[in-house]
């Protein structure tokens, strides 16, 4: 009988090990500031005018352009390609009306094993337009990984990250830059106001998750006065862009929330404001898994902040 008690408390200890090592997983993981490993291929991207690769740029250098859209994208060979026909002819309308308006998009292949990537050199020489780049990663980083990587290598004075699937209204940027434009620092569009001028079309079990994750993350992540975080159409200064992505340790699901709780805790202005948005079928997230995940990295999150395994850099942003 002794035996038997023995086994089962190596059990439940062996069970407790694996469990702790799983929540605080995000904690040991974790690539912030100049820790994040960049390989050779990720610092280059192919200009469809010489046929040769360029360099990218440095986000420490000072913007040459008016508008970076960032777009990272696993698996989207079969939804890409609506999100940049709207993107472009948007973006090229506008620059064809206000010549000082200057752009770039750069889709971040995060890994993908289908075509992602060539679609992306598709449009670079459909369009003969070197403005339009692809930035390969060497492995799969996940979501906010991709997008601090594309960040890292923009050029432009404002910095929008927009989802693969177009699922938000491209042209609801002119929102968020109206409020960057009065003084905030970061606008998220959120898909959470019941207003008429936002639309959105979600399936039931998403507005569960939805307002669920909302009512974790301010319990868990203390991000508070922002009633969508996981919108994914958000817009940052560039300064801004500095300060939060270089200090950004989460690479999967809850990296949004991080990236508010960071730029709180640095004194950056955030306004939120509503957009159109619509269901876009093809989604490959497994709603149960990401919620357990998500769930997990709020509160890893909250626990290295709180012990202060991870800090923050003290600075006054007024000053920089």
């Amino acid at each position: 009988m002794e035996v038997l008690y023995i086994v089962l408390a190596l059990i439940l200890l062996l069970v407790l090990a694996v469990g702790t090592l799983w929540l605080l997983s995000p904690i040991l993981k974790s690539n912030a500031h100049t820790k994040c490993d960049i390989h050779a291929s990720e610092t280059v991207f192919f200009n469809p005018i010489t046929n040769k690769e360029d360099p990218f740029p440095s986000l420490d250098d000072d913007a040459t352009l008016a508008l970076s859209v960032i777009v990272p994208a696993y698996n989207e060979e079969k939804r890409l390609p609506k999100m940049l026909d709207e993107c472009i002819a948007y973006l090229m309308q506008r620059e064809s009306e206000h010549p000082d308006f200057t752009w770039e998009i750069i889709i971040v292949d995060d890994g993908s094993k289908d075509r992602t990537k060539e679609i992306g050199w598709e449009y670079a020489k459909r369009y003969n337009n070197p403005n339009i780049r692809v930035l390969v990663e060497y492995h799969n980083r996940g979501k906010g990984g991709a997008i601090r990587m594309g960040i890292r290598s923009c050029r432009g004075r404002y910095i929008l990250m927009a989802d693969a699937d177009g699922a938000t209204t491209f042209s609801e940027i002119e929102k968020l830059e109206e409020a960057l434009n009065s003084g905030y620092d970061v606008a998220v569009g959120s898909r959470n106001h019941i207003k008429k001028n936002a639309v959105a079309q979600r399936a039931w079990y998403r507005n569960v998750l939805m307002y669920g994750f909302n009512f974790l993350v301010v319990v868990l992540s203390g991000v508070r006065g922002i009633s969508d975080t996981q919108c994914g159409f958000k817009l940052f200064t560039r300064r801004a862009s500095r300060s939060i992505f270089s200090s950004l340790h989460l690479e999967r699901w809850a990296f949004d929330v991080e990236v508010l709780y960071i730029a709180s805790r640095l004194g950056y202005s955030i306004a939120e404001l509503p957009v159109r948005w619509m269901e876009i079928e093809g989604s490959k997230v497994n709603i149960v898994l990401a919620t357990i995940s998500m769930f997990r990295d709020m509160v890893a999150t909250r626990l290295a902040y709180v012990l202060h395994i991870w800090t923050l850099p003290k600075e006054d942003k007024k000053h920089m």
